[in-house]
């Protein structure tokens, strides 16, 4: 079995792992990023998922290196791109004009910005990322990795890669069970948290829905059917039995409102915006735009769909068998193309006619033979059990006042920031939508380090927050500065010949490592703003 070694091995190679590529590799130190799919980039990449962030996000409120990679997004554009003047000369440009973030654009043109950020460590010799390959084992020592193997998807051959520091960037935290890091899955109880919105009862199956996003263009005088969905006759006739109710069938207009969980009705195109039907799901998460080329330049416009009628939520699959997992992504697939079935096809249309033959998928977009992302959009990972655990006592406005307080917690050990609504989706326990307001929150330190395990950091979405925190935590841009903490920590580490836990437990190496982190461009502050 061949072998590679290394300083850092990050496995993952979404925002997270690439942002701790960048970051440990920066600092001097040999590291080797893997990831399961062939696109390195995650939720904005291979997911499909343009960015979700917060409304101050051109301005403050993310690190140095995550403004590069939105710029270098923009650049490519003004570059390569046939636009408008005003649009080549918008320093905020937004290539599809989606309202869900401030650059909603092409999965693949931020996959080239990555691969921009991460060409000159490649150069020096000092980052290898190897693609196709999924963690399958782990050889532990005591407290202590020694190695991961993966398995090369395509090849089926197995690598094994030793390293000083591992970090888990995978969508769901896959290393955790086996290198035996203590972790926890679903919900947990108020007893456990004292979250006022924690469920009475523990439970480790509740856990948010994922998606199967898929690209979509419009060709009003086309007619281009898909096959009928082998499920869609279950999927055109479920109703969603949650708590509080649905509004009616999943399949249709009416959706709740998640801050609310009063009923809204969408409509699918720009010009059947109306007062009864306020939502465009088009442009939503549209990701190219025509009003910024000139008129032909652009035959159609490309929109992402991840919307309320394709989240998933019939199975988890933290924890479950190989065929439990393909069983929960075939339903996950049959969703979204029983959705898109039922747009062509049935959906009622303003004019009082049915269905939008002339919507079709762009497998070019996604990189994909169908049409539909490499990978499902995760939203809830596994989570380590850690020295410090982020609730939503600490973040959440509601909370907050309940005690008394005003204003986020503030974190003497904070290694970056992040800001997003307390946003969880509906869940496999058949919970609905809990969109809370939260303030602006800084990551802190103690929740990137495991109890017990030396070596190892979480690098994603699964760093130590609960059910209810991980609702914010989740987010791009926060997923990115987790990675790039963890990245600097290891190289930090291994230049001080010290562990992580004792960087926190020190003050001395703490203001160190922090003044480091800055000196990166890394924000560890807010300025005094308000909830969201």
């Amino acid at each position: 079995m061949p072998g590679l070694k290394s300083d850092v091995v990050i496995i993952g190679g979404g925002l997270g792992g690439c942002a701790a590529a960048l970051s440990a590799a920066s600092l001097g130190r040999r590291v080797i990023l893997t990831e399961e799919t062939d696109w390195i980039g995650g939720q904005w990449t291979a997911q499909g998922v343009p960015p979700d962030e917060h409304r101050w996000i051109e301005s403050f409120g993310c690190s140095r290196s995550y403004r590069s990679l939105r710029n270098t997004v923009r650049n490519l554009y003004k570059n390569w791109h046939p636009l408008l003047p005003d649009a080549r000369h918008d320093p905020y440009l937004n290539p599809g004009k989606g309202w869900v973030s401030r650059i909603c654009c092409e999965p693949k043109m931020a996959l080239l910005a990555l691969e921009q950020l991460l060409a000159f460590p490649q150069a020096r010799g000092n980052l290898t990322i190897l693609l196709n390959r999924k963690p399958i084992a782990a050889d532990v020592d005591g407290d202590r990795v020694r190695s991961v193997t993966v398995v090369d998807l395509q090849s089926g051959r197995q690598e094994t890669l030793e390293g000083t520091f591992f970090l888990d960037a995978t969508e769901l935290g896959d290393l955790l069970p086996l290198t035996k890091t203590e972790y926890v899955t679903g919900a947990e109880s108020q007893k456990e948290t004292g979250e006022p919105h924690a469920k009475s009862e523990a439970d480790p199956e509740n856990v948010q829905s994922f998606t199967w996003c898929f690209a979509l263009s419009y060709d009003p005088d086309g007619e281009h059917l898909i096959d009928k969905p082998k499920d869609y006759d279950y999927w055109r006739h479920y109703t969603p039995h949650l708590n509080p109710p649905w509004t009616g069938r999943l399949l249709d207009w009416t959706f709740p409102k998640p801050d609310t969980l009063q009923p809204v009705v969408a409509c699918l195109l720009p010009e059947e915006v109306l007062m009864e039907r306020p939502i465009c799901l088009w442009t939503y998460r549209r990701i190219l735009c025509r009003d910024h080329y000139p008129t032909g330049a652009l035959p159609y416009e490309v929109t992402i769909v991840n919307w309320y009628q394709n989240d998933y939520w019939g199975r988890n699959i933290l924890d479950k068998s190989e065929g439990e997992v393909t069983t929960a992504f075939e339903e996950a697939r049959q969703l979204s193309l029983s959705l898109l079935y039922w747009l062509q096809t049935e959906a009622p249309r303003p004019d009082g006619g049915t269905g939008y033959p002339g919507l079709f998928l762009r497998p070019d977009i996604l990189g994909t033979a169908d049409g539909l992302a490499k990978f499902p959009y995760i939203r809830e990972s596994r989570r380590i059990k850690g020295v410090f655990t982020v609730t939503e006592n600490h973040i959440g406005v509601e909370a907050r006042r309940l005690m008394g307080l005003s204003g986020p917690e503030v974190f003497d050990d904070t290694v970056g920031v992040g800001c997003y609504r307390i946003d969880l989706h509906p869940t496999t326990a058949g919970d609905n939508y809990l969109d809370i307001s939260a303030y602006p929150f800084q990551i802190p330190l103690g929740a990137l380090l495991p109890i017990r395990v030396e070596n190892l950091l979480p690098a994603a979405k699964n760093i130590a927050t609960t059910h209810i925190s991980n609702g914010c935590f989740r987010l791009h841009p926060v997923e990115w500065g987790i990675g790039e903490a963890a990245g600097a920590l290891a190289a930090f580490c291994l230049e001080k010949k010290v562990l992580p836990r004792q960087v926190r437990e020190q003050d001395g190496l703490l203001r160190e490592f922090q003044s480091l982190l800055k000196g990166r461009g890394v924000e560890l502050d807010w300025p005094v703003i308000g909830p969201v």
